[in-house]
């Protein structure tokens, strides 16, 4: 089964030489992607495909829940080369509806390690919403969470000093706060946008 990837990856790789000979010499010249991508890791939510942009037109960062930990080196690590390196224009933040992490977190069942890394979304639901046995809340019923959440994230990004010192600095980069919808396939702009 293995081997199908790679023949799959021979027959997308023509494709795209026969489309475009220059495809992939352009594509291994130096990146300059506008935007930094923070998504969940969730396998239904490629970040490029879903906006519809070409590999090396968006850096990609992706964790359980798209969560923002000061203490999570790698995510800061990807944050500090996009905004410092590559100087990237705009930040997202995109979850998802019908997202594991988000349903794991206010379920009110234990999971092991990764209870510790959903907290920040428990924070949320707990200081925001009503319910305490969330359990049995529906998909529609968690999109508010998802949401609150991802403004969250986004609050909590705009805080950690590589953005700090990047506005110092005079940089021009913005975060921004988007839901992705699995059954329609559409993009929502939270109207959470930090651009300093």
């Amino acid at each position: 089964m293995i081997e199908k990837l790679f023949t799959q990856n021979k027959l997308w790789a023509d494709a795209r030489t026969a489309e475009r000979p220059d495809y992939f010499e352009r594509l291994s010249e130096l990146q300059r992607p506008e935007y930094l991508w923070i998504g969940c890791s969730d396998s239904r939510v490629p970040a490029n495909v879903i906006a519809g942009l070409e590999p090396g037109e968006v850096f990609v960062h992706r964790n359980v829940a798209n969560l923002i930990h000061p203490t999570d080196l790698n995510m800061l690590s990807v944050l500090e080369y996009a905004v410092h390196q590559l100087e990237v224009k705009h930040i997202i933040v995109c979850g998802h509806y019908g997202c594991g992490g988000i349903r794991a977190a206010v379920s009110g069942d234990s999971y092991g390690l990764i209870d510790h890394w959903l907290q920040p979304i428990r924070d949320v639901a707990d200081t925001s919403f009503e319910c305490r046995d969330c359990g049995a809340w529906s998909e529609r019923d968690l999109d508010e969470p998802c949401e609150a959440s991802i403004i969250d994230q986004v609050t909590r990004l705009a805080r950690t000093p590589t953005l700090q010192a990047a506005w110092k600095q005079g940089k021009a980069v913005s975060i921004h706060g988007w839901a992705y919808g699995l059954k329609d396939g559409l993009l929502s702009n939270l109207g959470c946008s930090i651009e300093r």
